[in-house]
Parts: C-alpha cells; sequence; structure tokens
C-alpha cells in the first residue's frame, strides 16, 4: 500500500531539516532556533518527535531566515514529493447558518 502522507513517507525526518536549519544558522540548538523561527519551544520539539507536521507557514518561515528554497527545505526533511496537493474540501465554503430571525420568519410564513 503506498501512502501519500509525508509522515508515512519512509524518507520523511524532520530532524534532518532542523538539523540542517540549526547548522546553516550557526545555532546551538533547538531553543536558539526556536528562536530564530519566532516559533514557541514546544513546536520544534513536536516537529521532532513527529507529532506535528512542518506547516506551510513555518516552512515559509524557515526559508525567510535561512535563505533556503521551499524545494531544498522540503528535500532536508525527505518530502520527494513532485508537487504538494490540497484537499478541494479546504477550499469549499461552509453552508450559511440560518439566524434565529430567519428561522421565525420562515417558520411564520
Amino acid at each position: 500500500m503506498n501512502s501519500t502522507r509525508l509522515a508515512d513517507q519512509v524518507n520523511y525526518d524532520p530532524n534532518n531539516l532542523l538539523d540542517a536549519l540549526i547548522e546553516k544558522l550557526n545555532l546551538k540548538n533547538d531553543a536558539a532556533l526556536s528562536r530564530a523561527l519566532e516559533v514557541a519551544p514546544p513546536v520544534i520539539s513536536k516537529i521532532r518527535h513527529r507529532r506535528l507536521p512542518v506547516g506551510a507557514s513555518l516552512l515559509i518561515r524557515m526559508h525567510e531566515v535561512s535563505d533556503l528554497s521551499i524545494k531544498e527545505l522540503r528535500t532536508l526533511m525527505g518530502d520527494r514529493r513532485d508537487k504538494f496537493r490540497i484537499s478541494d474540501k479546504q477550499f469549499k465554503p461552509k453552508e450559511p447558518l440560518q439566524s434565529a430571525a430567519n428561522i421565525e420568519q420562515t417558520e411564520a410564513e
């Protein structure tokens, strides 16, 4: 069974990405990396332990502070997919909720 989830990929290892950033930015540890990326230290820990994926906004922040391309950053963490696709469900508008006044008016008619 071939999984398309990044966390299920055999080569996926966010530690490579974090370690490469620490080295490139001449930082001492994860705490210094969290300060450089302007995220809370538990975020780095959760990424290291694969409890949190590297999100798009964090990937962009990594790009901004390191000058590495997004493709280079993705390669460092083992993401070898050619394209990243977001589910269509994420862009569908939600059904509008009827207000209580509209419901009462509809029932009265």
